[in-house]
């Protein structure tokens, strides 16, 4: 035999193995319970093949709700430039995978992720003395995103998003009732004049009546199919500016002229999306809006401050359950501006994913309005238990693998899920 004629058989049998290998290697198996090195970042790398139109299936409650994704030699070096953990495996292992989820005795499901879903952030544009998590989670995973504030939602662009995140905000026109603490720090100061300058520009008297346009704006988006998700002070403030249509609720401090009186009888708990029998606060000196948030009357230490996700059916109810995506159940509290919600004070029809029961108040809630969906989590910031006005931003690289940022992650991923016929 030849020399040519031996390096040619040589590299025919290396042709044959790569092609072998390739098709046993067909999917990149992306687990998501404690053998996940970086949670967060795995989130991004399904965004990623999503966006590429690589094909990725959520496993709902199989190993902490892992992704599947067909094998493509990109998705795999973004794993390895991420640091994610994933395994290669073959089409035969995959069917198993599905054959086993599919039984009806566990509480297991297949999700297809289709659509990147583009998203907004509504976030002011003048520096704030506070970081966001979901704007830092997104960061973090790689996720893109754009800003938008009154002018672009006023201006009717909200329908170009799929999913739209509520900025710790204000909604009522109160400046986030920092009067007390803040009326003569600097980034108080420009702030109220800077919202007022807008509120103007807009034609609007006052910040109340334009923050009520723009949250009229968010609900016309929810209506007509949007994702909506809220943290902190943009969930209660949002639902209280909605009930006060048409009441002022703002002390002179706020807006140059006295509140009506008797505000708690004017109030229309039917405008709102989670909230009812709320009352508000009228001190503007307290840093609390109404009796909606727990804050000031929970009563429980840090070292033993957890909450508890629900446990849902994922064949049955696959919404909750892909909101509810975790490596655990038992979630570390954190505290917030607004940092739980009284059970007493939700609608009826609203679902509590997460609870403290001890407490009696929910942290993480979800609904329906039109054909569009919202979710309300309590808190700030969830690895800085206390997150004050001022502190440094926190390092999600010291956090990869945090639960309580992986809910925010999930809420991301959400409105990409191809939506399955209803079992009848």
């Amino acid at each position: 035999m030849t020399h040519s004629r031996i390096i040619k058989e040589l590299w025919c049998f290396i042709f044959f193995c790569s092609l072998s290998i390739s098709a046993k290697a067909s999917y990149i198996f992306i687990p998501m319970d404690d053998n996940q090195s970086n949670h967060l970042k795995a989130y991004g790398i399904a965004y990623y093949a999503i966006e590429r139109d690589v094909k990725v299936d959520w496993l709902l409650n199989y190993q902490g709700g892992s992704f599947m994704i067909k094998y493509h030699n990109k998705v795999e070096d973004e794993c390895n430039i991420r640091g994610v953990s994933f395994t290669i495996i073959a089409d035969i292992q995959s069917t198993q995978i599905l054959q086993s989820i599919a039984s009806p005795s566990v509480n297991q499901d297949v999700v297809r992720l289709d659509k990147a879903p583009k998203i907004a952030i509504y976030s002011p544009k003048d520096k704030q003395p506070w970081d966001d998590a979901v704007t830092m989670a997104l960061t973090y995973a790689e996720i893109p995103y754009e800003i938008v504030y009154d002018e672009e939602v006023l201006s009717n662009l909200l329908p170009l998003y799929d999913w739209l995140h509520l900025h710790h905000e204000d909604f009522t026109g109160q400046y986030g009732k920092f009067y007390v603490s803040f009326k003569n720090a600097t980034w108080y100061k420009e702030g109220k004049k800077n919202s007022e300058k807008l509120a103007q520009k807009l034609g609007y008297k006052k910040v109340s009546e334009a923050k009520l346009a723009v949250a009229k704006k968010i609900k016309e988006f929810v209506l007509a199919g949007g994702f909506l998700f809220a943290m902190c002070s943009a969930t209660d403030s949002y639902d209280i500016a909605l009930a006060s249509e048409g009441v002022d609720i703002c002390r002179e401090m706020f807006d140059g002229d006295a509140m009506d009186s008797n505000i708690d009888n004017k109030l229309d708990f039917s405008k709102t999306l989670a909230f009812k029998n709320f009352s508000l606060v009228k001190n503007p000196n307290r840093y609390e809006f109404s009796s909606i948030d727990a804050t000031e009357k929970r009563r429980i230490n840090a070292k033993v401050d957890f909450f508890t996700l629900f446990d849902f059916s994922a064949k049955w109810d696959p919404v909750p359950t892909m909101l509810c995506q975790n490596h655990t159940q038992v979630i570390a509290g954190f505290m917030g501006q607004t940092t739980s919600f009284r059970n007493e004070f939700i609608k009826s029809d609203v679902l509590i994913m997460g609870e403290t029961k001890a407490t009696n108040e929910a942290r993480y809630i979800h609904g329906e309005l039109g054909n569009g969906t919202w979710t309300f989590y309590g808190g700030h910031d969830p690895e800085d238990y206390q997150h004050k006005v001022g502190d440094p931003k926190t390092d999600l690289s010291l956090h990869p693998n945090s639960a309580g940022y992986r809910l925010i992650l999930n809420n991301i991923l959400f409105p990409a899920a191809k939506k399955k016929k209803l079992k009848t």
